[in-house]
């Protein structure tokens, strides 16, 4: 069910990408460009820390679809879907957050010490 409801919206999203900015919220931020997306979901993940920090749970879980709702805008903006972000936490399940951390760090220092070359 929960794929389901991001795919759609997704779908939604991608529609109104190229709509009319005047008429569309999507269209609007999308054609503001990055900085306006990511100061958005900015705001929407303070305002999730804040919900939670009240402890109110109707609050934090309209908080955090707000917040997801804004990383699907990013994801549309950047030609990625919420398919690529499940496929990568279904990579990282069983995976120990300490060792997934690990993992990336030693990565990242490969492809540095790849560049220095």
């Amino acid at each position: 069910m929960t794929e389901e409801i991001l795919t759609r919206l997704a779908a939604t999203i991608e529609s109104r990408r190229s709509a009319d900015p005047d008429q569309s919220y999507v269209a609007r931020l999308i054609s503001r460009g990055d900085d306006a997306i990511l100061k958005k979901i900015g705001e929407e993940a303070t305002e999730v820390v804040l919900a939670a920090k009240d402890g109110v749970p109707n609050r934090i879980i309209a908080e955090c679809a707000d917040l997801w709702f804004h990383c699907l805008v990013m994801l549309a903006h950047h030609d990625l879907h919420p398919d690529d972000v499940l496929a990568e936490l279904a990579r990282r399940e069983g995976l120990s957050g300490i060792e997934e951390k690990a993992l990336r760090k030693r990565l990242q220092r490969e492809v540095d010490e790849g560049t220095r070359e």
